[in-house]
C-alpha cells in the first residue's frame, strides 16, 4: 500500500510545504468525517487532468458508503468534472441530486483544499453522505453538521488544520467522546450527552448551555496553572481573546487536566470560516481510568527496576566476597576458580545494573561490552596486556536474550585472553565483529594468537567455560556456535549466531 507521501510524489509536483499541509489535514480529518457523518476522499489533479484519490477516511458516527478501498483510483468522467470544477472554481460545490449506487443514494460535496501562498487549490476533498433513509436530524446532528460546514469552509480557506503542535504527545478526543459547541463569546450553544457526563464527573451539577465554558472548566480544575491555561485555550479558540504569549508555559489547543473527581483530555478547535470567528468546537474525554492504569504501570515498572537494582547490589556483594576469598586462598587452582566466578557474577550484575535504568526491559549490548571488556582484562591471570577492539554495533536486545548472550561473550572473551596467546606477546589483539539484520545476530570473537590446538573438538572439551557457552547458545538462545581459524589471519575465531525473531 502506497503512503500519502508516495502518491503525492507520483502524481503531483506540490511543494514540501503544500504536501505537509495535506499530511496534517489527513492526520486531523477524522474529526471532520465524524461531524459530517460522511466518508472523505482526498483527490489530487495530475498533469493530464485526471483526479486521483490519494487518501480516504470513514466516519465513526455513520455507516461507510465506500466499503472498498478507493485510494489510488482515478475518478470517472462525471466525478472528474465535479472535482475539476471545484479545483478551479475554488469554492465548495454540492450535488443537486443524489447519485444512486445500487440501493444506496449518495450526495457528494467537493471541497477545494486551499493553502496559503498557493495559486489555487492543491487538492479536492469529497464528502459523501448516505441519503438512503432521510429523517429529521436531532439537535446533536445539527450541531455536528453546523460545525462540519464551518470546518469545510476552513479547508477551502486553507486555515484547517492549524499548526498547533503537540509537544506533550497527547491523543486527540473524538467527537463521540464529548462535544461542546461554543459561540464567538465563549458561551455554550450545545453540549452532547457524553460531554455533560464528563463535566458531571468533574463536579459540575448544572446544565452547560448558556454558560461560559472557560469559566466553568477553570472552576472545576484543581491546579491553578492548569485552570488558567484551559480557560485561555478555550477563549482563544472561540475568538474571545487573542492567544497570549506565555514564555514560561506551553499553552496549545489540547491539554490534560485534573479535576477533584476526574482527569480529562480537552481539545479546542477554532472555527473561523472566511476569516469570521463563529466560535469553537471543544472536545472532551474522560481519561480517569486510563490515568489510573498508567500510574499502576509506572508503579509496576518502578518496582521491577528497583528489583533489578537490588539484585545488582546483591550480586556485587557476592562478587566482593568471592574476590576476598580468592585473595585469602593459597591453592592456585581454587584461586583461579574463584576468580572465574567473580567474573561471571560481575557480568550478570552489569546486565541487572543496565536493566535497573531501562524502562522497557531491554539492554544495549554495546554499552555492556564497552563496560565489560576492561573488567575482563583486569582480572586476567596472564602477564601480557591484550587489546580488545569492539568494531561493529551489536544493538539492543530484550532482557531474556541479553542475559545469556552477555554470559556467552564473557566466557569467549575471557577464554581468548587466557588461552589464545603466548605469555609476553606484545601485539595481542582480540576483535569483536558483529553482523545484524532483522532476523539474526552473528557475533565473532577473533584473536591473533596461536589458534586452536591440533585435533581440537569443541563437543568433547572438558573446560567449564566452553560447556557453559554451548549450553547457553543452544538452549537459552536457540542459536549455533562455531569455532575455527581466524579468516582475517593467524589466530582463532569463535562465532555465535542467534535468531532475533
Amino acid at each position: 500500500m502506497s503512503t500519502l507521501a508516495d502518491l503525492l510524489a507520483e502524481h503531483t509536483q506540490l511543494s514540501d510545504a503544500a504536501a505537509a499541509h495535506l499530511q496534517r489535514l489527513v492526520a486531523e480529518w477524522q474529526l471532520l468525517a465524524d461531524l459530517s457523518f460522511a466518508d472523505l476522499l482526498m483527490s489530487v489533479r495530475t498533469e493530464n487532468g485526471d483526479m486521483v484519490t490519494v487518501a480516504q477516511c470513514r466516519p465513526n458516527t455513520a455507516s461507510t458508503v465506500f466499503p472498498s478501498d478507493e485510494v489510488g483510483s482515478v475518478a470517472d468522467r462525471a466525478m472528474n468534472s465535479q472535482l475539476d470544477r471545484a479545483f478551479f472554481a475554488d469554492r465548495v460545490l454540492r450535488d443537486e441530486d443524489p447519485e444512486w449506487f445500487g440501493s444506496v443514494a449518495i450526495r457528494r460535496e467537493a471541497v477545494p483544499v486551499g493553502f496559503p501562498g498557493a495559486d489555487g487549490a492543491i487538492a479536492v476533498l469529497t464528502r459523501a453522505v448516505d441519503l438512503t433513509h432521510p429523517r429529521l436530524p436531532s439537535p446533536l446532528e445539527l450541531a455536528y453538521q453546523d460545525s462540519a460546514n464551518d470546518l469545510c469552509q476552513m479547508v477551502a480557506d486553507g486555515t484547517f488544520p492549524h499548526q498547533e503542535g503537540n509537544p506533550r504527545g497527547l491523543s486527540t478526543p473524538r467527537a463521540g467522546d464529548g462535544f461542546v459547541r461554543v459561540d464567538e463569546h465563549g458561551m455554550v450553544v450545545y453540549a452532547s450527552p457524553n460531554a455533560l457526563s464528563a463535566f458531571h464527573r468533574m463536579g459540575w451539577s448544572a446544565e452547560l448551555t448558556h454558560t461560559r465554558l472557560s469559566e466553568v472548566t477553570s472552576a472545576l480544575l484543581t491546579d491553578r496553572f492548569e485552570s488558567e491555561d484551559v480557560a485561555t485555550m478555550i477563549d482563544a479558540a472561540a475568538g474571545v481573546t487573542a492567544p497570549p504569549v506565555t514564555p514560561y508555559r506551553d499553552v496549545g489547543m489540547r491539554m490534560e487536566a485534573d479535576a477533584s473527581r476526574a482527569t480529562v483530555l480537552i481539545r479546542a478547535v477554532p472555527l473561523h470560516p472566511r476569516a469570521v470567528d463563529t466560535g469553537a468546537v471543544v472536545l472532551i474525554r474522560d481519561v480517569t481510568e486510563v490515568k489510573r492504569r498508567d500510574l499502576a504501570l509506572i508503579s509496576k515498572d518502578a518496582t521491577i527496576r528497583e528489583i533489578h537494582h537490588r539484585v545488582k547490589n546483591n550480586l556485587q556483594s557476592v562478587s566482593a566476597l568471592l574476590r576476598l576469598q580468592a585473595r585469602r586462598t593459597s591453592n592456585p587452582e581454587a584461586r583461579g576458580a574463584l576468580t572465574e566466578a567473580v567474573r561471571r557474577v560481575a557480568s550478570i550484575a552489569l546486565v541487572h545494573e543496565l536493566l535497573s535504568g531501562s524502562v522497557d526491559e531491554e539492554v544495549d549490548l554495546d554499552e555492556v561490552v564497552d563496560r565489560l571488556v576492561p573488567i575482563l582484562v583486569d582480572v586476567a591471570s596472564r602477564d601480557a596486556r591484550v587489546q580488545v577492539r569492539h568494531r561493529d554495533r551489536l544493538g539492543v536486545l530484550s532482557a531474556e536474550l541479553a542475559m545469556p548472550l552477555v554470559m556467552v561473550l564473557t566466557e569467549l572473551i575471557q577464554n581468548a585472553i587466557e588461552h589464545g596467546f603466548d605469555d609476553g606477546a606484545a601485539d595481542s589483539e582480540i576483535e569483536i565483529v558483529a553482523h545484524r539484520d532483522v532476523r539474526t545476530l552473528r557475533i565473532a570473537i577473533r584473536d591473533n594468537g596461536f589458534g586452536l590446538p591440533a585435533h581440537f573438538d569443541m563437543s568433547t572439551s572438558d573446560r567449564l567455560g566452553l560447556q557453559i557457552v554451548q549450553t547457553m547458545v543452544s538452549i537459552e538462545l536457540g542459536g549455533t556456535l562455531a569455532m575455527g581459524a581466524n579468516p582475517a589471519g593467524r589466530g582463532a575465531e569463535v562465532s555465535v549466531t542467534i535468531p532475533l525473531r
